[in-house]
C-alpha cells in the first residue's frame, strides 16, 4: 500500500508535484497557495495561454526544478462530488507522467476535512493493484510515498488505518483459491487476534461441524477436501455491556457451482465468493485498529463449493442446524445455506442483538442495481437507517430493496419447510434469496447485504477501483460499528 504522510507546505524535495485547482481557481488566476515564484508564473503563463482551465479531470505537466509538477483540473468546486475528487486524485498519481517517481507531494485545491479523507482515500484505495504473481516486479503506484499538504489530524490517521483494513481484505480475496483456504484463513485471524486479550476466537472444524448438525454448511464443502470451518471472532469493546452485534460473512473459497455448474465466463473469477468473509476480516482489523468500545461478533462460514462423487445433489433434502429441512433445487445457490447454518448457530448460541450478514450472494444483485451498489435487504427500519447512513459517510453504496410478508411463499416447497431457490429464474432473484435467509434468523433484527456486484472489479476500472476486489462492505461496517449507540 501506498504511504501517506501529512506536511504543512510544499516542500519541493519529492520527486514529483501534483496540484489542484478548481475551475474559480483558474478563472481568477489564483495561484496564492503556491510559495513558489517561479512555479507560479509558469502556471500563470499556461492560463494565459488559455492550455488550462482548471475543468474536471484536466491534466497538464510541467517541468520545475528538474522535477514534473502536474497540475489536475477538479472542475466546479460546488460541483464536485468527492468520489469524483476520489478518482481525480487516484488519477492524477497513476498518471503515466508520474509513473517513475516514488515519491508525490499534493496540495489540495480545499483544506475542508472530508476533501483530505476522500483525498487520502483516492490516494490509498484508487492506487491499488494487484501483483503477487507478476514476474515483473514494475515500481507501481501503490508503493509511492504521497506526501498531502494539510495538517496532521487523528481523523486522517482513522482514514489510513480503515484504507488499510479495506487493502488487507482485498489481497486475501485477489489471491489464489488453493492459497486462501480455510486453514490460511483461521492462521491470518490468529496472527491478527494473538496479542489482544480483549478477543476470543472458536473455530469450529468438520468434525465439530458434524457433531453440532451444521449439515448445511457440511452439504455444501462436501465435493471438496479443503476443510470447511466455522470461525467465532468474539471482540469485547466494552465488558459492562452483554449486547453483541454479529457480523456473519460468506465465505465460499471456490464456488464451481457445484453438479449445477457454473458455465465458461461465469467460473473464472469465483474466487472472490469469499468476498464476504474477506470484509468481516477486514473490519476486524479495522475495529482492532480503532479500539472500538463496541461489542461484536465477526463470523466467518467457511467452505469449498466443488464437483466430484461426493457433491450434494439437486433434490436433496438437507436437515439445518435450526432444524428447518431445505430442499435442494439448485447446488449453486449455496452460499444462502452455509450462511442459514451460520445465522442459525449464533443466534442459539450466542443470542445476539442483531444479525447482520454480508455475502456475494446473486447475480440477481447487478441486474438489479448495476455495479456500484450493494443490496441491503431488512425489515428492520433502525438497522435501515443506520446502515444507509454509514454508507452515506462513506461512500460504499447501498440500495434497500424492498421486503415484504408474501415473499416466504416464494421459498416454500412442496416436500421440505423451504427450498434454496425463489421465483423461477430471472425473476426477483436477490429479494428471495434474502428472505431464505430471514427465514433463519427468525425474530432477530437483522440484515443483509449482498455483494455480489460490487465486490470485485472484472473490467479495467470501476469508480476509483482497479481491477480486482474492491473491499466492498468494509468501510461501510467499519463506521456502522465506530457510530453505534
Amino acid at each position: 500500500m501506498a504511504k501517506i504522510i501529512f506536511i504543512k507546505n510544499l516542500s519541493f524535495n519529492k520527486e514529483s508535484l501534483i496540484i489542484l485547482f478548481s475551475e474559480e481557481d483558474v478563472a481568477k488566476k489564483n495561484t496564492s497557495k503556491i510559495k513558489n515564484k517561479e512555479l507560479q508564473k509558469n502556471i500563470l503563463e499556461i492560463i494565459a495561454l488559455h492550455q488550462f482551465k482548471g475543468q474536471k479531470n484536466e491534466f497538464f505537466p510541467i517541468i520545475f526544478n528538474k522535477k514534473i509538477a502536474l497540475i489536475v483540473g477538479v472542475g466546479k468546486e460546488n460541483e464536485l462530488s468527492l468520489t469524483s475528487l476520489r478518482r481525480i486524485i487516484a488519477k492524477s498519481i497513476l498518471n503515466p507522467f508520474l509513473k517513475r517517481s516514488r515519491s508525490v507531494e499534493i496540495l489540495l485545491h480545499a483544506q475542508k476535512e472530508e476533501i483530505v479523507c476522500s483525498s487520502i482515500e483516492g490516494g490509498l484505495l484508487g492506487t491499488y493493484v494487484w501483483r503477487k504473481h507478476a514476474t515483473e516486479k514494475k515500481s507501481s503506484a501503490h508503493e509511492k510515498e504521497i506526501s498531502i499538504i494539510a495538517d496532521k489530524k487523528p481523523l486522517y490517521d482513522k482514514t489510513i488505518k480503515i484504507c488499510a483494513g479495506v487493502n488487507f481484505a482485498r489481497d486475501l480475496i485477489n489471491d489464489n483459491a488453493d492459497t486462501i483456504t480455510s486453514v490460511y484463513l483461521e492462521k491470518v485471524i490468529r496472527q491478527m487476534i494473538q496479542q489482544h486479550k480483549n478477543i476470543k476466537i472458536t473455530v469450529l472444524n468438520k468434525k465439530q461441524l458434524k457433531a453440532k448438525s451444521l449439515n448445511l454448511h457440511l452439504a455444501v464443502n462436501q465435493g471438496s477436501r479443503k476443510e470447511p470451518k466455522l470461525i467465532i471472532i468474539k471482540y469485547i469493546g466494552n465488558s459492562k455491556n452483554k449486547k453483541y452485534t454479529a457480523i456473519i460473512g460468506k465465505g465460499i473459497t471456490f464456488d464451481t457451482g457445484g453438479l449445477n455448474l457454473k458455465p465458461t465466463g461465469s467460473m473464472e473469477t469465483m474466487r472472490y465468493d469469499m468476498a464476504g468473509v474477506g470484509a468481516v476480516i477486514g473490519t476486524l482489523k479495522n475495529t482492532i485498529a480503532l479500539q472500538s468500545k463496541q461489542n461484536i461478533l465477526f463470523v466467518c462460514a467457511i467452505a469449498e463449493n466443488a464437483i466430484g462423487s461426493c457433491a450434494y445433489k439437486p433434490g436433496d433434502v438437507i436437515k439445518s442446524y435450526s432444524g428447518k429441512t431445505v430442499e435442494i433445487l439448485n447446488t449453486d445457490a449455496e452460499g444462502r445455506l452455509v450462511l442459514a447454518d451460520a445465522i442459525s448457530y449464533i443466534k442459539k448460541n450466542y443470542k445476539p442483538a442483531q444479525i447482520i450478514d454480508i455475502a456475494t450472494l446473486t447475480g440477481a444483485c447487478a441486474i438489479a442495481l448495476g455495479n456500484d451498489y450493494s443490496a441491503l435487504i431488512t425489515p428492520n427500519e433502525k438497522l435501515a437507517t443506520q446502515l444507509l447512513n454509514a454508507a452515506q459517510k462513506t461512500d460504499d453504496r447501498i440500495w434497500r430493496l424492498p421486503h415484504y410478508e408474501e415473499l416466504k411463499d416464494s421459498v416454500r416447497s412442496k416436500i421440505a419447510d423451504i427450498k434454496n431457490t425463489g421465483y423461477p429464474k430471472g425473476v426477483g432473484g436477490t429479494i428471495t434469496a434474502a428472505e431464505f435467509l430471514r427465514q433463519f434468523a427468525e425474530e432477530t433484527p437483522w440484515a443483509h447485504l449482498d455483494i455480489a456486484s460490487t465486490a470485485f472489479v472484472e473490467n479495467d476500472s470501476r469508480l476509483y477501483f482497479n481491477y480486482g476486489a474492491t473491499g466492498a462492505g468494509i468501510r461501510l461496517l467499519t463506521y456502522f460499528i465506530d457510530n453505534q449507540e
